[in-house]
């Protein structure tokens, strides 16, 4: 298989298949790594106006774009319509304070194929034909509650009778430097429209910094060619078939506007990096398009970015293409074998796919899997930020010196990270930045189709760059130093069993010992910060869990005092069984790492017990009243109150549980000595271990936070349809609340928790970051998972009501096989032919052109499965992969 050959030659380093690539983020405005203000006001530093007149230091954006690994060098899409008052090169989206959610893309476009090494890509933008409602779009949010929906593109009708375009975008690559390019736009509208296209190259400016200051060049060449020339990359020539208007200007800051100028000045400079005295600067070729200044492109035909201009008018419901071709090599007929290898290529991806997808069943299942993996393959990123050179400034930049407190503020304590790799993004226009959590949960969709891939990322943020010298892992630009959950150290199991399986039985235990040896570092790490009275009983900030709690735990607690949190500790526990399993795996061959199990089981004992027995203090985190686990507010007088909100913080402990046999055990006597001394001199912990025998079969060892008894009860909940679950899977927070909110009075001040499907009503975090009580796709392949390893243990023993007061019984494996179809049925459509992610919106539901397209949302509504969040957050929704076929077995 063609596809299987370039991966293979790629991970052997044979042939550079993966150099270019989707690389491109979709948003670099409003970035941290761009924000140089005094106040680290990052939304409003750079706009989406001022973007288009602005070189950035530390990436590129563009529109269905691609880069090579480092982006020295970047092609992308500019379309014009003859309306709009700037060409489309970025996506436009609010800022965290224009809407009533705010931080959301407000464009119509979708991922719809890609090969690992992106031999083929396919991408489909849809662009009105009137003018695009940029501040209606702004306005209407603004004036909307949080108690009403987002105000939407398709909401303003500007793709009513079908006026707009629909562009698609794909790739194909000859050679690991030679890729073709075609842009094929239709008019879907009753009458003919012009249309523009700017098919864009430029260089990512890396001159103006002060570190070396040699400019790069592109040049018109004859018959449309444009040469580019870079010192590090090398020599490319874009050929552009057709007759085509070469455009050039420089990839540098248009300087009118000085830093903090009032925007209605002129809202598309801004300061950045400045260009030499009579350059032709970054947004010269929008201006010589859209406002006809032809002073604004280079007359000598040369710069660092340049743009071929392909004017037509569309009649209704025809096509025009634009063909293009990147390569290395100087082609005489560069066009000449152009479409067979585009079929070439797609033909390679449908083969590839069909063995992916084998043995799932269902044109519209395999739709929906064959997007999501192309939305996380187009969702890698050339992620650079180096934050000692942030805080500090550069020698040649605009605004140096910068403010001294700028070195105290955000990120100054994180002075060693230094980031210039190829990311897996949770979304790269809402998320542009990788987040320590959300890659652990991509890894494992992405190892089905690109293991070493999958195992590259892992490694990632163990190295040096990444972690913290005291072992802790960045979260995410905004605050590094804030606590994702530790999955990493799963995720890293998983994605080594599925290799291993892959390699028929050979694991790369290579890759697992240098992963594991880091990660027993940030163990360490929790361990010694984030449980503070040393019983095992660990804080840690939000972790994930945003407004579904009373306070934000990643601040200080209005009550004073700490949170005693049953999610951070049940966190750990996972952690401590997770590093014992590896642990275990690499015994086989290297029985030093017995003693490591033995002190990974030790700790899980004692986490256990703490989740058992309270750790010592005077209330459980498990509340005997309810049969849930709380949180516990411990007060600066020592006394404990329970925080009595049923939400997904009382699932988790449902994540820590481990299955060991006896033939595991026989193969580590080390190991299985050191257990059997604390399960014999520590009785106590004895009893938090559970064993059955099956004829015939191995002894089952189960280690888990939840013996037989409280796992029915916790079940019961769950599983409750007027509790947590919903028709499309298990929510975040139990609708009981509906009815019976939470609420917790101070002297000064009152909270409340009520259960709400969707969006929060509180601005506690501010921007998207704002969910109550819907369905979300990483905790809910963790629950999944973990009915399975339960009925591993159990077997058909265990049975329980299915759903609550059913009175049906289904043991674990159904129930888990049940939760995953009523998960993928989000994205599917159903008997009706209607898909619930779409809810309302007719066009998505059954407009030809639109019906078929997925989007993967950050999470799903509670009550209808509505799509909310950010809307192609494909990296965890993108579990939907494993859940399909989960859900037909």
């Amino acid at each position: 298989m063609e596809e299987q050959r370039r991966l293979a030659a790629a991970t052997a380093k044979t042939a550079p298949w993966k150099k270019f690539g989707p690389y491109l983020t979709e948003r670099q405005w409003g970035t941290v790594r761009e924000d140089y203000s005094p106040n680290g006001s990052a939304w409003d530093y750079i706009t989406h106006e001022r973007a288009r007149a602005y070189a950035y230091r530390w990436g590129e954006e563009g529109l269905g774009g691609i880069s090579d690994d480092q982006q020295h060098l970047c092609f992308a899409v500019g379309l014009w319509n003859g309306r709009d008052d700037q060409l489309k090169e970025r996506l436009f989206g609010l800022t965290n304070g224009e809407g009533n959610h705010g931080e959301d893309v407000k464009e119509a476009y979708y991922y719809l194929d890609s090969t690992p090494t992106h031999s083929y890509m396919r991408m489909l933008y849809k662009y009105p034909q009137a003018a695009f409602p940029y501040e209606k779009l702004r306005q209407e949010n603004a004036a909307r509650s949080r108690q009403e929906p987002e105000y939407e593109l398709i909401d303003t009708g500007i793709f009513d009778e079908g006026r707009y375009f629909d562009v698609f975008i794909e790739y194909a690559k000859a050679g690991p430097d030679d890729i073709l390019v075609t842009i094929t736009a239709h008019n879907r509208g009753p009458e003919a429209a012009p249309l523009a296209i700017l098919p864009q190259l430029w260089f990512r400016n890396t001159w103006a910094w002060g570190y070396d200051d040699t400019r790069p060049t592109l040049a018109a060449g004859p018959a449309g060619t444009v040469h580019a020339a870079h010192p590090a990359l090398g020599r490319y020539q874009l050929y552009c078939d057709g007759p085509a208007a070469l455009l050039f200007c420089d990839n540098d800051t248009r300087p009118e506007v000085p830093p903090g100028a009032d925007s209605g000045a002129d809202a598309s400079a801004a300061p950045g990096a400045p260009a030499a005295a009579g350059a032709y600067y970054k947004d010269g070729i929008n201006r010589y398009v859209v406002e006809g200044d032809d002073a604004a492109v280079n007359p000598a035909r040369r710069g660092t970015k340049a743009a071929a201009c392909y004017t037509a008018t569309l009649a209704p419901g025809q096509a025009y293409t634009v063909r293009l071709r990147l390569s290395q090599a100087e082609l005489g007929a560069p066009f000449a074998d152009f479409d067979t290898l585009f079929a070439a290529r797609r033909q390679e991806a449908d083969v590839f796919y069909e063995c992916v997808q084998e043995g799932l069943v269902g044109d519209d299942a395999r739709n929906v899997q064959r997007q999501a993996y192309a939305g996380m393959l187009w969702s890698k990123q050339f992620y650079y930020y180096d934050v000692a050179q942030w805080l500090d400034g550069d020698p040649a930049h605009p605004e140096a010196p910068l403010p001294a407190a700028r070195r105290e503020g955000r990120n100054a304590t994180w002075r060693h990270l230094h980031n210039a790799d190829i990311v897996s993004m949770p979304d790269k226009w809402e998320y542009p930045w990788y987040a320590a959590w959300d890659l652990a949960f991509h890894c494992l969709p992405l190892a089905a189709v690109d293991a070493e891939f999958a195992k590259g990322q892992l490694r990632l943020l163990c190295q040096d760059g990444y972690l913290h010298p005291n072992g802790q892992m960045p979260a995410y630009e905004w605050k590094f130093e804030d606590v994702n959950p530790p999955v990493h150290a799963w995720a890293t199991w998983r994605v080594y069993q599925m290799d291993k399986k892959l390699n028929g039985g050979h694991g790369d235990r290579a890759f697992l010992e240098a992963v594991f040896q880091k990660l027993v570092m940030t163990f360490t790490w929790w361990v010694n910060r984030k449980d503070r009275d040393e019983r095992n009983i660990f804080e840690g900030g939000f972790l994930g869990m945003d407004n579904i709690g009373i306070f934000d735990r990643s601040s200080p607690l209005p009550t004073g005092g700490k949170m005693e949190q049953s999610d951070g500790t049940s966190w750990m526990a996972m952690f401590a069984l997770n590093l014992m399993r590896m642990a275990l795996e690499l015994a086989q061959t290297n029985p030093v790492y017995q003693d490591m199990a033995s002190k990974f089981l030790e700790h899980f004992l004692y986490i256990a017990d703490a989740m058992t027995h309270g750790g010592g203090g005077e209330l459980n985190l498990w509340d005997e009243q309810d049969n849930f686990y709380y949180d516990v507010l411990h007060a600066p007088d020592d006394s404990r109150t329970s925080l009595r909100i049923r939400s997904m913080v009382g699932l988790i402990p449902l994540f820590a549980v481990e299955i060991l046999d006896d033939e595991l055990l026989a193969a580590a006597p080390q190991f299985m000595a050191r257990a059997t001394w604390l399960l014999t001199h520590r009785p106590h912990l004895a009893a938090l271990v559970g064993q059955i025998e099956e004829p015939g079969q191995p002894i089952r060892h189960r280690l888990s936070l939840l013996r037989r008894t409280r796992l029915r009860h916790v079940l019961t909940r769950m599983l409750d349809e007027h509790e947590f679950l919903a028709d499309h899977g298990i929510r975040s927070l139990s609708r009981h609340h509906q009815a019976a909110p939470y609420e917790y009075h101070t002297d000064e001040a009152s909270f409340e928790v009520s259960y709400l499907a969707g969006e929060s009503d509180s601005d506690m975090f501010g921007g998207n970051s704002n969910w109550r009580g819907p369905i979300w796709f990483p905790v809910n392949y963790l629950i999944i998972e973990s009915l399975q390893r339960f009925h591993f243990y159990y077997g058909d023993s265990f049975t329980i009501e299915y759903p609550t007061g059913s009175g049906q019984e289904l043991n674990l494996h159904q129930v888990a096989a049940a939760l995953a179809e009523r998960l993928t049925r989000l994205l599917l459509r159903g008997p009706d032919g209607r898909r619930p992610a779409f809810a309302q919106a007719e066009l998505l539901q059954t407009d030809p052109h639109f019906k078929d397209y997925l989007l993967f949302h950050e999470y799903f509504d509670g009550d209808n499965g509505k799509g909310l969040g950010a809307s192609h957050q494909t990296g965890w929704t993108g579990l939907i992969v494993r859940l399909l076929q989960q859900a037909q077995q």
